[in-house]
C-alpha cells in the first residue's frame, strides 16, 4: 500500500501530525509512507525516520504544479488530508489516489474542502488536535489511541547546546533553560520585559541561566528579553530546525507561547511551561501530563485572532508570579512520561 499524508504547515501543526505517521508505520510496516509539506518545514520531516518520502511544495504556481507531478508519479492508494484547507484538499485529490480521506465539514477550517474527499471522518468532539488527526486512521481500520501517541523524531548531533553553554559561562553538560518569546501571531506574545524578569527569577530561584531562542525577524525581540534579564540570559545563536531540536533536547526547561518551538520541545519530552491566550491549550497545547499551561483562553475576547482588538491583550494579564509557580510545578514533576 502507498499512503500520502498532507499537512503543509505550520511547524507546530506538522509536529501534531507526526503521531499519525508513527501509527501508520506501526500498523502497516511494509507500506510506502510519504508526506507532502510546505518547503519551509521539510527539514523537520527529514528527521522523521518512519517516512519513506517527503514531497515539498513551494508557494507559487510552478511549485504547485511540480508537486502535483511528483505526487502523481508515486501512484498512491490513499491520501489523508490532515489540514482541511482548500489547498491541502486539492493537492490530496490531485495526487491521483482513489481514496482521499479528510474531516467532515463541521471539522474543517474551510468547509468547502469537503468536496475533494471520497471519505470523511468525524472526530470526537473537543479534545486535542492530535486525537483529531489520529481518528482519520479508522478509514484503514487502524485503532490509534491518543494516549499512545508517539513523535518519531531523530534528534541530530549539533554543537549548538555547547555553544549556548559557553555563552552562558556554563561547563559541559550543565543545565540551562530556553525562553522563546516570539510567535507568528502578535496576539500570542507575552511581553519581552516579563520574559526577561522570568529569566532573572529562574537564575535566582532555580540556578538556571537561560538562552533566548528566536526565528527570522525576531533577533531584536530576543535581545530585549536578554536586556531585561539582569544578566541571567543570553541571545541564542541562529538555529535551523535541526539545531533547535538539539537545543531543546538538551534544555532542562522550555518556556514559550503557542508556537512551533514550544511544540518541538514538547514532542521531545523536554519539560515545558506554555503560555496561551487566544488559542485553546486543550486543542493545541503540550501533550504530556506533566507539562504545565498557563492560559487565558476562557477569558479571551479575541479568540483565534492574530491581533487583539482590546486595549490589553489577554496574554498580558498573565503575571510573573503565576508563570513562576507554573515553572516550579513543572520542575518538580520530573521528565515527561507521555
Amino acid at each position: 500500500m502507498r499512503i500520502l499524508l498532507v499537512r503543509l504547515g505550520s511547524l507546530g501543526d506538522v509536529v501534531h501530525g507526526l503521531p499519525v505517521a508513527a501509527a501508520l508505520r506501526a500498523a502497516l510496516p511494509d507500506a510506502v509512507l510519504d508526506w507532502l509539506v510546505d518547503a519551509r518545514y521539510l527539514p523537520l520531516l527529514d528527521l522523521v525516520p518512519v517516512l519513506d518520502g517527503r514531497i515539498a511544495v513551494s508557494p507559487s504556481a510552478k511549485g504547485f504544479l511540480a508537486a502535483v507531478g511528483a505526487l502523481r508519479r508515486r501512484r498512491y492508494d490513499v491520501a489523508f488530508d490532515l489540514q482541511g484547507l482548500w489547498k491541502s484538499a486539492v493537492l490530496a485529490r490531485a495526487s491521483g489516489a482513489p481514496r482521499v480521506v479528510g474531516f467532515s465539514r463541521e471539522h474543517l477550517r474551510e468547509p468547502g474542502a469537503r468536496i475533494f474527499y471520497t471519505e470523511a471522518g468525524t472526530p470526537p468532539s473537543g479534545g486535542h488536535v492530535i486525537a483529531k488527526n489520529l481518528s482519520l486512521l479508522a478509514a484503514l481500520g487502524i485503532d490509534a489511541p491518543p494516549g499512545a501517541a508517539r513523535f518519531p523524531i531523530a534528534v541530530p548531533e549539533s554543537a549548538v547546546a555547547d555553544a549556548v553553554r559557553r555563552r552562558l559561562g556554563l561547563g559541559a553538560g550543565a543545565p540551562f533553560a530556553l525562553v522563546n518569546p516570539g510567535a507568528a501571531w502578535p496576539n500570542k506574545r507575552w511581553p519581552p520585559e516579563r520574559f526577561g524578569r522570568l529569566a532573572a527569577a529562574l537564575a535566582e530561584r532555580h540556578g538556571l541561566r537561560s538562552a533566548i531562542t528566536w526565528g527570522p525577524g525576531d533577533e531584536a525581540l530576543a535581545a530585549a528579553v536578554a536586556a531585561a534579564s539582569e544578566g541571567a540570559a543570553v541571545v541564542a545563536p541562529p538555529t535551523s530546525i535541526a539545531d533547535l531540536l538539539a537545543l531543546s533536547g538538551a534544555a532542562r526547561l522550555v518556556v514559550s507561547g503557542d508556537t512551533g518551538p514550544l511544540h518541538l520541545a514538547a514532542a521531545l519530552g523536554t519539560p515545558v511551561v506554555a503560555l496561551f491566550g487566544p488559542t485553546d491549550a486543550a486543542r493545541n497545547g503540550p501533550w504530556a501530563r506533566e507539562d504545565v499551561t498557563v492560559s487565558r483562553f476562557e477569558e479571551c475576547g479575541c479568540r483565534w485572532r492574530r491581533r487583539c482588538t482590546r486595549p490589553t491583550p489577554c496574554l498580558q494579564e498573565i503575571g510573573d508570579e503565576e508563570v513562576l509557580r507554573a515553572v516550579e510545578r513543572r520542575l518538580a514533576s520530573g521528565p515527561a512520561r507521555g
